[in-house]
């Protein structure tokens, strides 16, 4: 399996009538994409943050149980990622699992967790299928989701003039999802969706289908993949010259990390949404500066602020229960308890899992707008919570009803 481990040499507070053994770890599974399309804004920087959060749970505490963390490439396969999930649990002793990249291996993992009664922790994945039908009461769902991703960024392009799309939609479950709550989006509010095509997943060539988007005459392109796929298609995009032939090209996810690798001059003026940017004020600062001194000076994507806040709430609701085992109960305590950490402020954990914070609408800075490194967005629009995520009654969630 390429299964990477690490122990953290840290310890944790838990009380006399822990159902562990007193010296039995506390196993936290890192399970991700180290070396394919999502490793840069996931891979080992999110083992870092969930190291973080281990560090900065433990500080200065009277230590009773150590932690240890461990981590495996998924190779974005369902069946995968399921058998490591299953022998982290079964072999490894792992209580939760974080991070999942790939809503195809989130949902796979969201089952495996669900049977053993452990935790799940999706930072990575997107798809609203995690609140909705295959809502689990061992899963909370941070970071985003494409329901909000599509909310965000469709209603601002609609409003600016983008009425007609055309999507070149990631042909797995992510982009299934976020192409239907675009399309949800667009008839909401006037638009309107010329067509669509597939695209495979981790595609070196995007020029057959950016050939259909160009013909179909939309005035917006949406891009609706992730990470490497997004780069390459920008790229290729800007070959083609859609941009300079009048055509708005919209990315519906964009990490920091793309931004980087792209450089300012071709993604200067890209509007998008997102949950967390490393410069927002004094504390995302303070902690994204952290982990670049151990990140070689790259800065944190939001799937990697996700990973730190989501271990950092399970561990405060872990200590509170005084156990370890009980995944459906420490889940349970999470959602009972209002989040609070650096990174994402105050927020609440609903009764589907959905973990509930304000989101953002960035704008790329053109290049003689950034004054220092990483210095890659200005804030449009901070969208408050209570609009920007699907509401509880419209998931199916069979815990809601």
């Amino acid at each position: 399996m390429n299964i990477l481990a690490s122990a953290v040499g840290l310890l944790c507070l838990f009380g006399a009538g822990a159902r562990a053994e007193p010296s039995a770890p506390l196993r936290i599974g890192v399970l991700t994409d180290l070396t394919s399309l999502y490793a840069d804004p996931t891979g080992t920087g999110s083992v870092l943050a969930a190291r973080m959060a281990v560090e900065d749970f433990t500080a200065g505490r009277t230590t009773r149980r150590p932690i240890e963390i461990v981590s495996a490439d998924h190779y974005n396969k369902a069946d995968i990622a399921a058998a490591t999930a299953r022998e982290w649990i079964d072999r490894k002793g792992v209580e939760v699992i974080v991070d999942v990249p790939n809503s195809a291996v989130a949902l796979a993992v969201n089952d495996i967790v669900r049977e053993k009664n452990k935790v799940l922790l999706v930072s990575g994945a997107a798809t609203t299928e995690l609140t909705g039908k295959s809502c689990s009461p061992n899963t909370v769902h941070w970071t985003y989701d494409t329901h909000a991703l599509a909310v965000g960024t469709t209603s601002a392009v609609v409003a600016s003039g983008g009425k007609t799309w055309f999507a070149l939609t990631a042909d797995y479950a992510f982009g299934h999802a976020m192409e239907r709550d675009i399309r949800n989006v667009l008839a909401a509010s006037g638009g309107t969706m010329l067509g669509s095509v597939r695209t495979p997943l981790n595609t070196q060539d995007f020029a057959s289908f950016l050939l259909q988007a160009q013909a179909s005459k939309a005035q917006v392109v949406g891009l609706i993949n992730a990470a490497g796929d997004t780069i390459n298609a920008i790229k290729q995009a800007n070959e083609f010259g859609i941009t300079g032939a009048g055509q708005r090209l919209v990315a519906t996810v964009l990490y920091v990390n793309d931004v980087h690798a792209l450089g300012l001059p071709v993604v200067q003026g890209l509007q998008f949404t997102e949950a967390f940017y490393w410069d927002l004020n004094d504390r995302t600062r303070a902690w994204s500066r952290r982990f670049a001194e151990r990140s070689n000076g790259r800065y944190p994507s939001q799937l990697q602020a996700g990973v730190y806040a989501a271990v950092l709430h399970y561990l405060r609701a872990a200590e509170a229960l005084d156990m370890s085992g009980d995944g459906k109960a420490i889940v349970d305590r999470m959602k009972a308890t209002p989040t609070d950490d650096p990174l994402f402020g105050k927020g609440s954990i609903r009764a589907d899992g959905r973990k509930l914070h304000d989101m953002y609408l960035f704008e790329v800075k053109k290049p003689e707008e950034s004054k220092y490194p990483w210095d890659y967005y200005n804030v449009r629009k901070v969208i408050p919570a209570a609009e920007v995520w699907r509401p509880l009654a419209e998931g199916g969630c069979p815990l809601v009803q």
